[in-house]
Formats: structure tokens, sequence, C-alpha cells
């Protein structure tokens, strides 16, 4: 997989000398070169890498504080980027994050070695905290944001449980995706998702009493 086409992450440290995108690009491609050739996560170290992209180990340290974050911007890079929301619409936004996981889950699915990094990914307490933090938890937040602007706005029920709620609409698409690998993910299923909670959540109107 190429990642040559992949921007570097706006929001990213920046230590010493301006950041080279040239340079990012090579540590990126060399991680993936790595995992290509089947080189678990465990044993990558960041002089293995310098090695494989034909840098020193300062120039990767002067862009990430250790592999893990490293590793972080490499599945960044490989995933769809994150979405640019309208805000005009609770409905229309949530469609448009839970559309994010659909194009995930496929990426998932067609590439052997994003699935591979994945499961290692779990199962390294370090890497897994550090793409928690740096990409689970804002995109969680993202989805909270849009439901309190949700109620604000009267699209959504004043009483709702906003945790609950952000589950109720991501849920779904997670399961579909990671958990069931045999599931279709086809086009409209995130518009069907979000439709059918929010036909739960919805304020509800008034009775008109009879004449």
């Amino acid at each position: 997989m190429s990642l040559a086409d992949s921007r570097p992450r706006p929001d990213g440290p920046v230590r010493g000398r301006p950041r080279s995108e040239a340079v990012e690009r090579a540590i990126l491609e060399g991680v993936m070169k790595l995992l290509e050739e089947g080189v678990p996560l465990a044993e990558l170290s960041i002089e293995r890498v310098a090695r494989t992209a034909g840098v020193g180990k300062a120039t990767i340290y002067r862009r990430w504080s250790g592999k893990e974050e490293l590793f972080v911007d490499v599945i960044r890079a490989a995933e769809p980027p994150d979405p640019e929301l309208s805000g005009t619409s609770m409905r229309d936004d949530l469609v448009v994050l839970v559309e994010v996981l659909r194009q995930r889950g496929l990426v998932s699915r067609s590439s052997a070695i994003l699935h591979n990094v994945y499961a290692q990914m779990k199962s390294s307490p370090k890497i897994w905290v550090a793409y928690h933090a740096s990409v689970i938890a804002p995109r969680r937040a993202l989805v909270m944001d849009v439901l309190r602007r949700g109620q604000e706005s009267g699209e959504l029920r004043p009483d709702i449980d906003l945790e609950l709620a952000n589950d109720m609409f991501v849920g779904p698409m997670l399961v579909r995706s990671v958990m069931r690998p045999d599931a279709e993910l086809p086009e409209g299923l995130s518009e069907r998702i979000v439709d059918t909670v929010l036909a739960g959540l919805r304020p509800v109107s008034p009775a008109v009493p009879p004449v």
C-alpha cells in the first residue's frame, strides 16, 4: 500500500527544523514497507524504520516522540481522511460521520496489512492508548458536539443521554465493519442507520386534541 498521496497530519508535533513532506512520506512509507514484509509491530524499532526510510533516527524523533506516535500516523495516513461537516443539520452531519466509519471498514477489509495492523495494535497497550487518545477520542468528541448542537436546535429530545446516543449511532456500523466481517457494507447504510436511530430520538410532536 502506497502512502504517496496521503497528506501529513496538520496538527502533528513540530520540533526543531521545519517539517518536510517528502521526508515524512519516506518515513511513513518505510514503516508500511516493513509491515508488508511481515515484520510485526513489536519488532519495528525506530532504528529499523530509519534504515528502511534512508533517514537518521534524529530525523524521526524530531517529528514523533516515539514509535507509538509514529505508528498512529501511519494508520491515519492509510485511512480515509476525517470529514468536513456542514454544521447545518444534525442528521446530515451524523450521516457523514457514520459514512466515514463505513469507508474505514471497507478499507480495512480490502487491506490485509491494515487488518493485521489493527489486530496487532489492540495487543499493544502503548500503541492502542496512543491511537485512542489521538484518533478515537477526538472522533467521539466530534459526534458529541453534533449531538449537543442537535439538542440545542430541537432536532433531538432534551432528555436524551448523549453518551448513549453516541453509541447508538456509531455502534451498528462498528459491529458490521469490525465484529461481523461477513456483513455487507452497502452504499446508503449510513443513512439507514442514522434515520432508524433518529426515529426514536427525535422530539415527539404533541398530540392534537380532537375537535
